[in-house]
């Protein structure tokens, strides 16, 4: 059996707006659109992507999965991000290398010192 991550979905009230802020976090692009779902790719076929869905309800809670980001330059990617409607917030990660931000909506996520590898 073979299976590889096809795509991270997120759930969000204003799915462009939360669509165009991920894209231009990640320099992706708007591969699908409607009313139900936004798809945001690199490229149509590389995986993975990122899926917006329409809830509800909003975010109350830490989120239990979250995107870690490994920049070129971590700080000068915070500040650009920041830039972009994020902000960082404290989720009691104390004194650690990486910078935790959350997304317009709230969705956590870190932005790590450069890395090269899974395990490094």
């Amino acid at each position: 059996m073979s299976v590889r991550m096809y795509q991270l979905t997120v759930d969000t009230h204003d799915l462009p707006s939360l669509a165009r802020f991920w894209c231009a976090v990640l320099d992706w692009k708007v591969l699908f659109e409607d009313e139900e779902e936004i798809v945001i790719g690199a490229d149509p076929s590389a995986l993975p992507g990122m899926c917006f869905v329409p809830v509800p309800d909003a975010k109350t809670s830490k989120t239990r999965l979250h995107i870690d980001l490994a920049p070129d330059d971590q700080e000068a990617e915070v500040e650009r991000i920041i830039g972009l409607g994020a902000r960082r917030v404290d989720i009691g990660q104390g004194e650690v290398t990486w910078v935790v931000l959350a997304d317009p909506e709230g969705n956590e996520f870190c932005v790590l010192s450069p890395k090269n590898s899974l395990v490094d």
